[in-house]
């Protein structure tokens, strides 16, 4: 048989199988882990589509094909309610990614699965890089829509795909998944480690986290740890599987071994505690019970919310500039802080760490005495 017709003959099965799959036959969700870096633990977990029964089972040909015929949003609405169906057993303390092509997003299939989820909350929604965005204004308010569920946005495959920086501009995710390509390989490509080390300086801006995907390999996880990157998944930390799998033996060992130790000069060094509660009507407890002046409202992911003053004031954490990665240097951390607007200037710096879960608070006075202290050693 010729290649041609070898082609043809695996293309002819597609009618059929799409049409048993869209019932739900044979498709099912497994997931990978997603980890941070610093505390060698699982914070997420990636969802991914998979076709058991079928001639092809290659995923990333059942969505090609499936948008060939026209029926993309209808596969990808179908993984995503499978994908949020699990989200039920997640693992306390960790986060459910799915993937939805921003050409499908607003399309009525994929509009009427998420419209069933009213409470978005730990589940970070993948943009993936490969499917071009025609317009950034109209997809806009569907990203509005999620946000305000309070899901995550994230950029998959970044450093790949059409849009490339217009992406990271435009949408201004939460997460920015550095590409598989991009990775492999990026302890013997100084370009790409300069492409992943600008993309950590402008995640940082941004109060983005980044994510290395398809590590599997120790210099390549080595490397991205030194570039500053804080999560990561991928072969060497753990395969996909049915839920929930742990983190690879072999991968944690290396991950220990590996993994950085916090500078002296980042905001460990000065974070303190805060008050904090899930119940933006329980913080007037707080401030008696504790004693303090600031409460911090958090999500059911412990994600700072907002913070609430003394006097009742309530300030977003949502904004620009008001989360920071606990081991940002504080040098960088204050230049950032007096960036902000003014009405945010002076306002505690909400420290997280790689999973954005809220460590504790900076507060500016501590910030600038100990640059004070610094400069004067020096």
């Amino acid at each position: 048989m010729s290649a041609s017709s070898r082609t043809a003959a695996r293309s002819d099965h597609w009618p059929d199988s799409l049409g048993r799959a869209l019932t739900g036959a044979g498709v099912t969700t497994h997931v990978q882990p997603i980890v941070d870096l610093g505390e060698g633990v699982v914070v997420g977990y990636e969802a991914l589509t998979r076709f058991k029964g079928y001639p092809v089972d290659n995923p990333e040909s059942w969505f090609q094909a499936a948008a060939r015929s026209r029926h993309g949003p209808a596969l990808e609405a179908l993984a995503l309610r499978l994908a949020l169906a699990a989200r039920r057993r997640l693992p306390e303390g960790t986060w459910l990614s799915v993937n939805v092509g921003p050409d499908v997003l607003e399309t009525a299939p994929v509009q009427q699965v998420l419209a069933r989820q009213r409470d978005l909350r730990g589940v970070v929604v993948e943009l993936t890089e490969h499917a071009r965005i025609d317009s950034y204004t109209t997809l806009e308010p569907a990203l509005q829509r999620l946000r305000s569920a309070g899901a995550t946005i994230a950029i998959d495959d970044a450093g790949a795909g059409y849009a490339g920086l217009q992406h990271l501009v435009t949408i201004r995710p939460q997460i920015i998944k550095l590409d598989r390509t991009l990775v492999s390989g990026v302890d013997r490509d100084e370009t790409k480690r300069a492409l992943v080390e600008m993309i950590v300086g402008f995640a940082s801006r941004i109060d983005a986290r980044v994510l290395a995907e398809g590590i599997e390999h120790l210099n390549e996880l080595d490397t991205v740890i030194g570039l500053g990157v804080p999560l990561a998944q991928g072969y060497l930390l753990g395969r996909p599987g049915p839920p929930w799998p742990a983190i690879d033996r072999r991968g944690l060992a290396l991950l220990h071994h590996q993994r950085p130790r916090s500078s002296g000069h980042s905001l460990r060094a000065i974070v303190e505690g805060a008050a904090t509660v899930f119940r933006q009507s329980d913080a007037a407890a707080a401030f008696v019970d504790d004693h303090t002046d600031l409460v911090v409202t958090l999500d059911a992911q412990h994600h700072p919310v907002a913070t609430v003053d003394a006097d009742g004031v309530v300030h977003s954490a949502l904004e620009a500039c008001m989360r920071v990665d606990v081991d940002t240097p504080i040098r960088e951390a204050a230049e950032r802080a007096l960036t902000r607007p003014i009405r945010q200037r002076f306002h505690p710096l909400l420290c997280v760490d790689a999973a954005g879960r809220f460590v504790g608070v900076a507060r500016l006075e501590r910030v600038l005495t100990y640059l004070t202290a610094r400069t004067a050693l020096e």
